[in-house]
């Protein structure tokens, strides 16, 4: 199965990206067949830079994002990533950036899309 996640906020001071990603976490976990696809816009695209230091006792969501690349992908709007001043060279390791003519593609072959 093929599961395609839009994650739209920043990484920090709502909840919903923490529980789209605490979501795919474990659909991965359940589904070991899963092919997942995390695909980041807007202010969801600081959720893959590079560097991230939180207070500790705090989420990270760089580190969040390590066993979503090992067993999926992650990617990050393009175009989100130019408006804000963000190259593909910020991204962490295993993410990369894409076109949202990619994203559409994703949705099509997609069995099911869940977007925060």
């Amino acid at each position: 199965m093929q599961a395609l996640f839009i994650v739209n906020d920043a990484p920090y001071g709502v909840e919903r990206t923490y529980n789209a990603l605490r979501l795919a976490d474990v659909m991965l976990t359940l589904e070991p067949e899963l092919d997942l696809t995390v695909f980041l816009l807007g202010d969801a695209v600081w959720c893959a830079r590079a560097g991230q230091e939180t207070p500790s006792g705090y989420y990270n969501v760089e580190r969040m994002l390590k066993p979503l690349v090992r067993r999926g992908m992650v990617l990050a709007c393009e175009t989100c990533l130019t408006a804000r001043g963000l190259k593909a060279a910020d991204l962490a390791e295993g993410c990369r950036s894409a076109r949202l003519g990619e994203l559409g593609s994703l949705t099509l072959e997609a069995d099911k899309v869940i977007t925060f």
